[in-house]
């Protein structure tokens, strides 16, 4: 038996649930569908810094409850090199905006409350999703649920938010796809600790071994982070050896150290550049990971999915109480403005802070000489500022010129 819904969202991740909500806030009905278990999305434990506008959207959509009172609020950033620290004001060069630090699958545990209290169901641990007549009037979505059973929905538009591996940037014909790749040639290591507050503040660390940042979950539990290859396997590093290697490129001349406890999780996690430009196939639209890649050195990956489903639920909302494609027919062409701009940003803090292989002295002394200019300079500081918090949503004009 088939359902009908205007809208069908495969992939219950940040931007699948966040469209769900705020396509629920305008009357439109949609089915979630995804591949994994509830239990599953609610544990996988992610980064979470947050721009001053996905947090200002999830109040104002009442999704920032616990966010409020649980999230961090950070308003600025150290670079640590040459064995000193430097911090950047985020808040005094932007305005007053800030960052706050709340981890991703805490997001993902509100927006599923939400939809839940709603009355609107998702459907978790979904099989075999097949999308159908993409170019045609009335798409349609084929899956297996839990049980075994087949189902079908009918829909106006699909919207593909299952992440990089999802089946549906895949449903677009490869002919039919502009696609930019860049990979990176190493990793993070990883590690979640149970130990006291190291700093106040993120830490983004330059050293002649590699990169290394110094994050927090909660006052008792810390997430930090190394350069390492991205051959490497986590049993290849024992906690003695993580322990000797973070302190080496964390360690100041003024005595700076953290405590060590004990390591409750380790991950290697790739760091690559995707863009897919094709955000949009006659009735399917793309958003968050299915369309771009960012390496997490910028923290923008689920503040670009928070902006991508923005502008497309309020697309679908136009389309929907008057009957005008305008901003619908726009939807890829002004997402990529911004996602160019963080994968930009992205690129360049990763190049930054982060030692490549093969790379000579002279490479070496441009990366402390950009690190000085930028600790030294207010428009250089502003500039990295504006995009750690987050451009405004509407930064370019139609034209794609400058800052509103």
């Amino acid at each position: 038996m088939g359902t009908r819904v205007p809208v069908a969202i495969v992939g219950a991740g940040p931007a699948g649930l966040l469209l769900a909500n705020l396509l629920q806030r305008e009357g439109i009905e949609s089915v979630v569908l995804e591949s994994r278990s509830r239990s599953e999305i609610e544990a996988t434990v992610r980064a979470g810094v947050l721009e001053q506008g996905t947090v200002d959207l999830l109040k104002e959509a009442g999704l920032g409850e616990r966010l409020v009172r649980e999230g961090v609020v950070h308003h600025g950033i150290h670079l640590r090199f040459d064995k000193r620290t430097r911090r950047i004001d985020l808040s005094s060069l932007t305005g007053g905006r800030s960052i706050t630090l709340y981890a991703q699958h805490e997001v993902i545990k509100d927006l599923v409350a939400a939809r839940l209290r709603a009355g609107r169901a998702i459907e978790f641990s979904v099989r075999d999703v097949h999308l159908r007549d993409l170019e045609g009037d009335s798409p349609s979505v084929r899956y297996r649920r839990a049980d075994g059973t087949e189902a079908v929905v009918e829909c106006d538009f699909i919207a593909g938010c299952d992440g990089y591996h999802g089946v549906s940037r895949n449903s677009i014909p490869a002919r039919s796809r502009v696609e930019h790749t860049r990979a990176y040639p190493f990793g993070w290591f990883g590690i979640l600790v149970e130990a006291p507050l190291a700093s106040e503040e993120l830490i983004y660390a330059c050293h002649d071994r590699g990169f290394a940042l110094v994050s927090t979950r909660s006052p008792s539990l810390q997430r930090l982070y190394f350069q390492c290859d991205p051959a490497d396997s986590v049993e290849a590093w024992p906690d003695a050896r993580i322990w000797d290697e973070l302190h080496t490129r964390l360690e100041t001349d003024d005595g700076w150290t953290f405590q060590e406890g004990r390591i409750t999780q380790k991950n290697i996690v790739a760091m690559r550049s995707f863009v897919c430009e094709t955000m949009r196939h006659g009735r399917l639209f793309l958003a968050g990971d299915a369309a771009h890649i960012v390496p997490p050195t910028g923290a923008k990956g689920l503040n670009l999915a928070v902006a991508d489903v923005r502008r497309l639920a309020a697309a679908l909302a136009e389309h929907y109480a008057s009957g005008r494609d305008a901003a619908l027919d726009r939807y890829a062409t002004d997402a990529l403005r911004r996602v160019w701009r963080c994968e930009h940003f992205s690129w360049w803090m990763t190049s930054m802070l982060h030692r490549f292989p093969g790379e000579d002295s002279f490479h070496r002394h441009l990366q402390v000489s950009q690190l000085e200019y930028l600790t030294q300079s207010k428009a250089a500081a502003t500039a990295l500022a504006e995009n750690y918090v987050g451009l405004p949503w509407d930064w370019t004009n139609d034209n794609g010129g400058g800052l509103q």
